[in-house]
């Protein structure tokens, strides 16, 4: 995979440069009345919804969890408390999210963000020979091997995708 990196690029491709992880960032006209970020992204880059990874954040127990999961599914919190060897996870409020990874909803990447937090990867990730998340703004997303997003975030890896 070619490295595409725009001048003065996201916390995410930067963190991505640094680690010398092969990446392509995909850019694609973001529609401000969208309300599912990854299912435009989805659509706009031609590629199966579930290749392209949504990054949420929950409390589980008192902690900031990042978990990334498929877009074209949902988050399970009692896995992902599970995942963490916590007992309860309830969806992170968004101005908190936002705050704890210096980016705004939509547009979460679960690279580079502002400070680390525990990290759950849906294992389907681990199925696809590239997959695509938030490059850290709307409409422009970052490809790269599950292994690597995997190694970058420290995570565990989890079945905390639901239909």
């Amino acid at each position: 995979m070619a490295r595409k990196q725009r001048p003065g690029g996201t916390p995410a491709t930067t963190a991505l440069t640094a680690a010398s992880v092969p990446f392509t960032v995909h850019d694609y006209p973001h529609d401000p009345r969208s309300q599912s970020y990854g299912e435009e992204a989805a659509a706009a880059l031609g590629v199966s919804p579930a290749r392209v990874f949504k990054t949420l954040l929950a409390d589980v127990d008192g902690t900031l969890t990042v978990a990334v999961v498929p877009v074209a599914r949902q988050l399970d919190l009692k896995t992902l408390a599970r995942a963490v060897d916590g007992r309860k996870a309830a969806m992170a409020e968004p101005r908190a999210a936002e705050r704890a990874t210096g980016y705004v909803v939509g547009g979460i990447s679960p690279l580079g963000q502002k400070r680390a937090h525990p990290t759950v990867v849906d294992e389907t990730a681990l199925e696809h020979p590239t997959v695509f998340v938030s490059a850290g703004r709307r409409g422009l997303e970052v490809e790269l091997a599950p292994g690597d997003l995997v190694r970058l975030t420290a995570a565990v890896t989890a079945p905390i995708g639901r239909s």
